[in-house]
């Protein structure tokens, strides 16, 4: 069977392929379109996958979409009915964004832009399958044959939590919350409150949290009450986003007690900080609290954790740390940049009851380029490069970045979700302190207080971190081990954690083996990585990566074996 999944009316759209179980393509409609977290229909991952007049669909058994749409009129009814008449804002065209208009005729929606561009065509059955189950399904290629999976989110179509058992193929829920009980949803809007963009700027505030105090923590436990049955429940004596959506989604309460929102781009002081601070605290000592109570009652010590709340790594680590859990698996896509994938898995396994097969242990199922589409590229931009060996490149690579060289690293295919993880990827030495500051004045042009990413060797790891297990996905932020702080600073955060990586050599052979070049010139298994791009979404093609190479002062970038440095080129356009 293959499956089709799509996603085109939400941020994130895009689509995924499952053949017999097995990851065929993940692409996210913002690579192509060059839009972060866009909500256009997802055309161009289409076109790529299934050919621009869409010959591929011939070979699609059933079409799947991560949102049960009945399900969705349900709640939206009952949130609006429950909650009169303030609730009629939601009606209004200045609080409700035609994206959720469309998502609640989505069907009709799909059907009708698919007709659109591909008018040709026989469409495949379109099935619906639950937002939640979507990204619960991540289970099923997980390294799990039983545990519990936690999905926390905005929101999906009946619930913001949900917990599930997870056994071999099957998936059962065990509990949920309601609509807008939705500790993800505070998390946006108070990043919206600090200044930052809602639904994509939240790493933003979990990173500046490490800088605030504890001023605003008690306060900000009346905000989120954790209940005797591991459960949680919003204060909404301080939010009113259950009736005024976007619009207005706190009350006076809150402002009293916290103080006036800063508006975008202003200073950040001290408040702010501290506010990130409480909202950090008090989302970890939830997410805790739920755990603990899910691994006692399903009496596992596995967890599967999903949904756009999963990319929190400071929380994900501190469940290993103050639970029974002892081991944690987070999907590289756990927002809704996995949600057409776990809709296709659910398909597959749970409705028409396939085995297992498959574990997903590496992220690169987005597209792949040719060498002539390198060379085209690379030609196109009239710039020179050398092609090398696998030996020559990792060693040169490995050397170019020792001597304080910042190297744009593009191989294979690249990755789903929202991370870099080895195949766009920047690199930079992690000894050097500088050089943080150093990829920020040249490249990346973002707020200081953010960190950058350690990449180690798998079987390095825990000599450098406070970690026991794989973290291929970058979704933990251990504390680095103290005696080891002074060999990598530049991959430190303020408060002693590093979001890692850890690269093993059958998953990415070619990432793992410029590791053990570099530590077999400097000691250190050790790389800083951060995503190809510049302020714009993660590069795609080569001409993203060369386009990104020449509007920045990168040293050099590497596409597949050819390697271009700037020391090689004589064209005076070049920034300096």
């Amino acid at each position: 069977m293959r499956i089709l999944g799509l996603v085109g009316a939400t941020h994130d759209s895009g689509i995924a392929i499952l053949d017999d179980g097995q990851i065929e393509v993940v692409i996210e409609e913002e690579r192509l379109k060059r839009e972060k977290h866009t909500h256009s229909f997802p055309i161009l991952a289409l076109s790529a996958a299934l050919g621009a007049d869409g010959r591929g669909f011939s070979d699609i058994d059933v079409l799947v979409t991560p949102w049960d749409v009945a399900r969705l009129r349900r709640s939206f009814a009952r949130a609006v009915l429950g909650r009169l008449p303030g609730s009629l804002s939601f009606l209004a065209e200045s609080t409700h964004s035609p994206q959720r208009n469309e998502i609640a005729i989505l069907n009709f929606y799909l059907q009708r832009r698919l007709r659109r561009h591909f008018p040709d065509v026989t469409m495949p059955p379109l099935v619906n399958v639950g937002h939640h189950e979507s990204h619960a399904a991540a289970f099923f290629v997980s390294p799990f044959e039983s545990a519990a999976v936690l999905v926390m989110d905005g929101y999906g179509d009946d619930a913001a939590t949900s917990v599930f058992s997870g056994e071999g193929h099957r998936l059962r829920r065990q509990w949920q919350s309601s609509f807008f009980n939705s500790l993800g949803m505070v998390y946006t809007f108070v990043t919206g409150y600090l200044g930052f963009q809602p639904v994509a700027d939240e790493g933003k505030v979990m990173a500046l949290a490490a800088l605030g105090d504890d001023r605003f923590v008690e306060p900000f436990k009346d905000c989120v009450h954790l209940l005797a049955d591991g459960r949680y429940a919003i204060n909404m004596a301080y939010f009113s986003f259950d009736t005024y959506g976007e619009w207005r989604p706190f009350k006076s309460r809150f402002l009293e007690a916290f103080g006036p929102p800063r508006a975008p781009g202003a200073p950040l002081d001290e408040r702010h900080k501290a506010l990130a601070f409480a909202l950090q605290r008090v989302t970890e000592v939830t997410i805790t609290h739920i755990v603990r109570e899910v691994v006692r009652v399903q009496n596992v010590k596995k967890l599967v954790f999903s949904g756009g709340v999963a990319l929190n790594c400071v929380a994900n680590a501190r469940i290993l740390e103050t639970t029974d859990v002892d081991e944690i698996w987070v999907p590289p896509s756990a927002s809704d940049t996995g949600v057409p994938l776990g809709a296709c898995l659910w398909h597959h396994h749970q409705t028409v009851g396939a085995k297992r097969t498959f574990e997903l242990t590496k992220a690169d199922y987005g597209l792949a380029y040719s060498d002539a589409e390198v060379d085209c590229a690379i030609a196109a931009a009239g710039l020179t490069a050398e092609v090398l060996d696998d030996t020559a490149l990792y060693s040169r690579i490995a050397r170019d970045i020792a001597g304080g060289g910042i190297i744009g690293w593009f191989q294979g295919r690249f990755e789903m979700g929202p991370r870099a993880l080895g195949f766009r990827s920047i690199l930079a030495d992690p000894r050097k302190p500088e050089i943080r500051e150093m990829i920020n004045s040249k490249i990346k042009h973002r707020e200081a207080f953010r960190p950058f990413a350690p990449a180690i060797l798998r079987e390095r790891a825990a000599e450098f971190f406070e970690i026991d297990q794989a973290d291929p996905f970058m979704t933990l932020a251990p504390a680095v081990r103290p005696e080891k702080a002074h060999l990598i600073p530049a991959a430190i955060h303020c408060d002693g954690t590093a979001r890692i990586q850890t690269v093993a050599q059958n998953s990415n052979p070619a990432f793992h083996a410029l590791l053990k070049a570099f530590e077999a010139q400097t000691g250190i298994p050790v790389l800083l990585n951060t995503s190809f791009n510049r302020q714009e979404p993660i590069v795609a093609s080569p001409a993203d990566a060369i386009s990104c190479f020449l509007r920045t002062k990168m040293d050099g970038v590497v596409l597949g074996s050819r390697y271009i440095t700037r020391a090689m080129q004589t064209l005076t356009t070049l920034p300096q």
